[in-house]
């Protein structure tokens, strides 16, 4: 099956329910007002609390910017590029302070379906396990599934609805310490 290649800059950017910042949503399976599974990049433009999703797992990183703090329940976490995703239920409270100025972040998150979300290596096979998944990319590259071969260019989502066995991502430029981070997706689980 042929992935979906989506640029975030061709995706329209809409307001966030809480007023916060702006919301790309890249991919939403199976629709976007009944998604199990949805992957969007959000521009951060002022502190405050991040909208509530009951029963959604949510992954989360940081893309462009000096990061956040993030206080769920009561515990506060750093995020910088280049840091792991941070995984967390949608359901807590939830409050963000940006570092230094606006941020960008990739969101994946997950109602009713298991995944995850991990830093991709650059030219290294990865196998997802999963039924679906994809790639985010930080920069432009070349990425490979079985016989198929695929340019992709930077902050964009390659999506697979049906996972091939592995996977490699390659930069078009080296070196590269970061290249994007892999997602996965398997709907019709619970959330964990």
């Amino acid at each position: 099956m042929t992935p979906r290649v989506v640029r975030s800059i061709d995706v329209p950017a809409q307001p966030w329910r809480n007023g916060g910042g702006l919301t790309r949503e890249l991919f939403a399976w199976p629709d976007a007002a009944a998604w199990q599974v949805r992957v969007s990049v959000a521009d951060v433009d002022a502190d405050g609390p991040f909208s509530a999703y009951p029963g959604v797992q949510r992954w989360f990183t940081v893309l462009k910017g000096a990061g956040v703090e993030l206080t769920i329940g009561n515990k506060a976490h750093r995020l910088a590029r280049g840091d792991a995703p941070l995984c967390f239920a949608g359901d807590t409270s939830t409050d963000c302070r940006r570092l230094d100025g606006s941020t960008q972040d990739l969101n994946l998150m997950l109602r009713q379906a298991t995944g995850g979300m991990s830093a991709a290596v650059d030219g290294q096979p990865w196998e997802p396990n999963a039924k679906q998944c994809g790639l985010f990319t930080a920069v432009a590259g070349h990425c490979e599934a079985g016989a198929e071969a695929l340019d992709v260019p930077a902050y964009a989502l390659l999506w697979f609805e049906a996972a091939p066995s592995s996977l490699r991502f390659t930069a078009a430029q080296r070196p590269a310490a970061l290249v994007g981070w892999w997602l996965t997706a398997s709907p019709g689980g619970t959330p964990g």
